[in-house]
């Protein structure tokens, strides 16, 4: 098996997920760069926040969409707590305890756990 067979192997298997199990799957990938963060300074903190950071005006940009189908007071709240997750990406030292700890929170709401 070649590395393109297992790379197509595992495409097919994401594909194959729910939706918002492939989106909580999204969080908790970023997530674990934060937390691979959390003991490091320099380039690899930068990149995991930026990540995030990616991540976060992503999502905005989808609740913002008017053909989101998500009630608007859900679109709302997504987007206000995305938007203090960002206020704390934009400080001098964020802190990534509260950062995973919001990512955590959205994956398992998303994956049907809250």
């Amino acid at each position: 098996m070649t590395l393109a067979d297992i790379a197509r192997a595992y495409g097919a298997t994401r594909a194959a997920l729910d939706p918002r199990e492939q989106e909580a799957d999204v969080f908790r990938r970023v997530t674990g760069g934060l937390r691979a963060a959390v003991a490091q300074e320099g380039p690899a903190r930068m990149r995991a926040v930026a990540d995030n950071r990616r991540l976060w005006l992503a999502v905005e940009t989808a609740l913002t969409d008017p053909s989101n189908r998500l009630p608007p007071p859900v679109r709302a709240g997504l987007v206000s707590l995305g938007r203090a997750v960002q206020r704390e990406m934009d400080g001098m030292d964020p802190d990534l305890a509260f950062l995973i700890e919001v990512n955590d929170q959205v994956a398992a709401g998303l994956a049907g756990r809250a």
